[in-house]
């Protein structure tokens, strides 16, 4: 059952509920307790991880620095794929953060037996598995690529919204609501859906069938999170060039 929360006292970006929630209050605000908890969660593994790549390294890297050395190596070549060769080392930080949280965010709900852990109210998943983690992070892309084009272009970058005609300024403005909108539901909307498929799989049939679906969702999972990172520099690219730039480098 999908329940919209339109309490005044609560604040939350987006407010939309799967079952039942476990929730803090602090103060005037009522968050979702097991997001949080995941999230931390999730945000430990990474800094572990990074701390235990970088305390020690060695030229010939093995292990956890191996790992973590290529990552940044295929977060690298993202950016630079998305942005060109002249403007990604400033976004590798911003585009790595995000595919790495986001990739541990989904691989912590299809691997990890959350759901073993007993709440009060409600259960464990992936914090991606939350709208309002979804709508944060796409948020946060918003921001980046606002900060990116008026960083570069300055008050030209607003020019943008008048080309090649006024007439096409409220579709503009309205692209700028939809880029936040396509990252967060469609990042929201694959991993629950992948979720509420396995459970009821494990359900029905709890032994040999959930298995490839589970193995389909570390994949599908690892996807996303590409699709995310990818749109993230992409936009970020568009903001930095704009219309009358790639206008000009074609002619």
């Amino acid at each position: 059952m999908l329940n919209f929360l339109d309490a005044p006292k609560s604040l939350t970006l987006a407010s939309l509920e799967v079952g039942q929630h476990f929730y803090w209050h602090l103060g005037g605000l009522k968050v979702h307790g097991q997001v949080f908890m995941t999230t931390w969660f999730v945000m430990a593994v990474l800094l572990i991880a990074g701390f235990l790549a970088s305390r020690n390294p060695q030229q010939i890297p093995k292990g956890i620095q191996n790992l973590m050395e290529y990552a940044l190596e295929f977060v690298r070549d993202l950016a630079k794929n998305q942005l060109g060769e002249k403007d990604y080392r400033p976004w590798v930080p911003f585009i790595g953060t995000l595919f790495l949280f986001i990739f541990v965010c989904n691989w912590s709900g299809a691997l990890i037996p959350w759901k073993l852990i007993q709440l009060p109210e409600g259960e464990l998943a992936a914090p991606t598995n939350d709208i309002n983690t979804t709508v944060a992070l796409s948020l946060l892309v918003s921001i980046a690529y606002f900060y990116a084009g008026f960083k570069k272009r300055g008050l030209g970058y607003f020019g943008k919204y008048i080309e090649p005609t006024p007439v096409l300024l409220p579709i503009a403005i309205l692209e700028d609501f939809t880029k936040p909108l396509s990252l967060s539901f469609r990042l929201f909307g694959n991993i629950l859906a992948d979720e509420l498929v396995v459970g009821v799989l494990v359900l029905l049939v709890p032994l040999i069938v959930p298995l490839p679906v589970m193995l389909l969702g570390l994949f599908t999972s690892a996807i996303q999170a590409l699709v995310f990172a990818t749109l993230a520099g992409a936009y970020i690219h568009e903001a930095i060039e704009g219309h009358g730039e790639e206008h000009e480098e074609h002619a």
